[in-house]
């Protein structure tokens, strides 16, 4: 079910600071760098076009924080990337620096989504999360980009956060759904090595609370109209984030800034890790590329089947034997000749995927 459609993922690596459960390449201490960078970044594009670089389905600058780098910049770089006239042109924002005339500057450049990174609209989640916004700033920014005329938005929400109730969740989610977002994406915490969370024994997420808050964003969601269609993402019709399908459909997609991975054909590859040295080599004429793999067909084939089973088109009713598909009849529903999770079947995802086979 592969796809042909392509993209371009660019990278942003700053930060005001850094979440104490992000395990990304993001920096706080170089924005100093951000014209220097920026323009790296537009150098690189214009050199990978001039090699053969396909013209783009979805551009999707993420990071780090984008909407910290002027929008002048940054309108520059995604004007470098050539696209189709229906591209979706995503940038990720934080709630706390958008503004009326960064999106008006946006808008002029092509982008026509944007994702905002709420979390949680509870002070005392927030804070054990590492982020600084309230949830006035997430209702002033969701104002911002509806009166910009842009065409789609996401919010972003994270569950299971030390010290969250259920109440607060419930909270949160509600505040979410008040604004009417197109698109919710829904993300369980995760205990990534090297964080501050990692260290941080007594507040790791439970399995169990976390099982119990996806039943009920599920269900909050689905009540206001946003169908599942990823495991962790909600829309209404026609809102799906196109970027992430050609993600999950193993399509191809560039990769742009330091630590920005790509693929194409089965052969994955990502750059430099910090912005100094991508800097340098792009200015060196250099390619950033830090270094790639080649998946082999199996390999590529139980990937396909792992990200699909994920989605709500399923995987082929042949994607296990006859024996583990006895076993998990809780977990699956058969649509036509294909297998789809059920709910329960989309928290234990892990378990189902690791019956699935290639061949």
């Amino acid at each position: 079910m592969a796809t042909n459609l392509f993209g371009a993922y660019v990278h942003v690596p700053f930060c005001s600071k850094r979440c104490d459960y992000c395990a990304f390449a993001t920096f706080t201490d170089r924005h100093h760098l951000s014209t220097e960078y920026m323009q790296a970044v537009k150098t690189h594009i214009e050199r990978t076009v001039a090699n053969g670089m396909p013209m783009v389905d979805s551009i999707f600058v993420g990071g780090g924080t984008p909407s910290m780098v002027p929008g002048e910049l940054l309108g520059e770089v995604i004007a470098a990337i050539p696209r189709g006239a229906d591209a979706e042109v995503t940038v990720e924002c934080n709630p706390d620096n958008i503004t009326a005339d960064l999106l008006r500057t946006y808008v002029d450049a092509g982008v026509n989504r944007i994702s905002l990174g709420v979390q949680s609209t509870v002070p005392h989640v927030l804070a054990a999360l590492g982020r600084e916004h309230d949830r006035e700033n997430v209702v002033r920014a969701v104002d911002l980009v509806r009166a910009s005329g842009v065409r789609s938005f996401n919010l972003d929400i994270i569950y299971g956060g030390a010290g969250e109730t259920i109440a607060d969740w419930r909270t949160t989610v509600e505040d979410v759904v008040a604004l009417s977002p197109p698109h919710v994406s829904a993300y369980a915490l995760t205990v990534e090595p090297g964080t501050p969370l990692a260290d941080d024994h007594a507040r790791h997420p439970d399995d169990d609370d976390q099982a119990t808050k996806y039943e009920l964003v599920d269900d909050l969601l689905v009540e206001h109209g946003l169908a599942n269609y990823e495991i962790s993402n909600w829309s209404k019709p026609g809102h799906e984030c196109l970027h992430n399908r050609i993600y999950w459909l193993q399509g191809g997609y560039a990769a742009f800034g330091s630590a920005a991975h790509g693929h194409r054909s089965g052969t994955r590859w990502w750059n430099v890790r910090t912005p100094d040295r991508y800097i340098e080599m792009v200015r060196n004429g250099e390619d950033p590329v830090s270094s790639s793999e080649v998946l082999d067909s199996d390999t590529r084939r139980l990937e396909e089947l792992q990200l699909l089973i994920r989605m709500r088109e399923g995987v082929p009713a042949n994607s296990f034997s006859p024996e583990d598909r006895e076993l998990l009849v809780p977990y699956l529903e058969e649509r036509g000749d294909r297998l789809v999770l059920t709910r329960t079947g989309r928290l234990m995802n892990n378990e189902v995927s690791l019956r699935l086979r290639a061949s």
